[in-house]
């Protein structure tokens, strides 16, 4: 195989491969010599077959396998000699494909993006701060008001009395589009709490100042992005019987709703709940402190960056960001969305940081160990209720899913590498700083 260089420009590659004719036929007739042995033909002996015979029966087969393990092979001599390490997958083409012909040499050309050479990151003189929030008395009542309020009973109003928000109404319903009923709009003694929002805008609303007794006819309009495609935007009527109307009560705080929330009793309940608010504070202040980390990296070192890597990602941020924007359009049919200057100099700071992170991963030997994989396989199995098995069958047979699972892993594992070699101090924060802290990530 000959290599002629047809561009090296900043971490741009381009070759031309050529193999000859010559060569090319040798594979091709020492691949079915080695084949000959095992193979069966009516008219011949196991192994007896003439090598012209085989060689019209499967040389076109044979000679395809040996042009692509030629260029494999040209292809991994090529990187292993120059140690390029190309960003994207080598576009590889064959010159004059068309009109080529056995006995022509085989001609392709190749072209990549090199990864850049890291420079040497000098990490000595981070320095980072650490935000730490304490859970105060406060914050652990207000937590065991709200475990409460979740834990309320309702008791029935005073006979006569109207529905208020908050209100929990016991109802019989049916509901009718264009005058006939439609499956799942009816229902008994069904228990709504007003203002939950749980059911079709406009409905419970109409149902404030309702009395036990009472029967109201319940207009509303189906949105138009409805679930069931065949009531979508369309009008409809619900005869509803109020049976009840109930006040909401909320529990008690005392060893009773502790052990409703699997405490021994309340001291207990309350040292939960003081852990997992300062679990919570901590996981915020981390996200503070990686955003701190890769910002000073990203002023720390510069090197050129594969403009196909950040093109890549550029749309891939427009593409995240429009879907954000967009709730409603589930599908891709949006047509191009282009870049702005803003997703690509985002998308440079991306590619920059996974560079950088994974170089300095690399050099400090960190790997993701299989526990860890599978410890996020299952977390992100817990999205899919009913499905767990078939998302651990696609997590195997899918290298690019088991790449998105390692991906985060392996760079929190180097952000942790590198805050502990890292001068950081530690300053107490009141709760509403470190969500100011938290809201200025999302602005930058």
């Amino acid at each position: 195989m000959q290599v002629k260089e047809t561009q090296n420009e900043g971490l741009k590659r381009g070759y031309e491969f050529t193999l000859p004719a010559a060569e090319l036929a040798a594979q091709v007739d020492a691949k079915l010599k080695e084949a000959q042995p095992e193979v069966e033909m009516k008219g011949f002996r196991k192994g007896k077959v003439p090598m012209a015979l085989l060689k019209k029966q499967f040389g076109q087969r044979v000679l395809g396998d040996a042009m692509q393990e030629a260029i494999d092979k040209a292809m991994r001599d090529h990187l292993e000699k120059t140690g390029d390490r190309p960003a994207l997958q080598p576009q590889i083409e064959m010159v004059n494909g068309e009109t080529w012909k056995e006995g022509d040499d085989v001609v392709v050309t190749v072209a990549y993006e090199a990864l850049p050479v890291i420079p040497e990151a000098d990490l000595s003189g981070v320095e980072l701060e650490r935000l730490v929030v304490a859970a105060d008395d406060a914050q652990v009542t207000e937590a065991l008001e709200n475990l409460a309020k979740n834990a309320q009973a309702f008791e029935d109003r005073r006979k006569g009395s109207k529905a208020k928000e908050g209100d929990q109404v016991v109802i019989d319903f049916k509901g009718m589009v264009d005058g006939e009923a439609f499956e799942g709009g009816a229902a008994e003694d069904y228990p709504l709490v007003l203002g939950s929002g749980s059911f079709i805008p406009g409905f419970e609303d109409q149902l404030v100042g309702a009395k036990a007794g009472d029967e109201v006819k319940v207009e509303v309009k189906f949105p138009e992005e409805y679930g069931a495609a065949h009531l979508a935007g369309k009008d409809a009527i619900f005869e509803t019987t109020v049976k009840a109307v109930k006040a909401p009560k909320a529990a008690e705080i005392d060893d009773e709703l502790a052990k409703k929330f699997g405490a021994e009793d309340l001291d207990a309940l309350k040292t939960q709940i003081r852990g997992r608010l300062e679990a919570e504070y901590t996981g915020a202040a981390r996200q503070v402190l990686k955003r701190s980390l890769l910002d000073k990296l990203d002023a720390l070192v510069k090197f050129d960056l594969p403009e196909s890597l950040v093109e890549a990602e550029a749309h891939q941020i427009a593409h995240q960001l429009y879907h954000e924007e967009h709730p409603e359009d589930h599908g891709h049919n949006h047509g191009e969305i282009e870049p702005t200057d803003e997703h690509k100099a985002l998308a440079e700071r991306r590619v920059r940081l996974g560079l950088l992170l994974a170089e300095i991963g690399q050099k400090a030997e960190i790997t993701v160990s299989d526990q860890e994989m599978t410890q996020a396989v299952l977390q992100q199995a817990r999205q899919y209720p009913g499905q767990e098995r078939a998302f651990f069958e696609f997590i195997q047979k899918n290298p690019q899913a088991q790449q998105q699972l390692r991906a985060p892993i392996f760079e929190d594992k180097v952000v942790d590498h590198i805050v502990e070699g890292a001068k950081v101090s530690e300053k107490s924060v009141s709760k509403d700083d470190l969500e100011k802290a938290i809201e200025a990530l999302d602005q930058v």
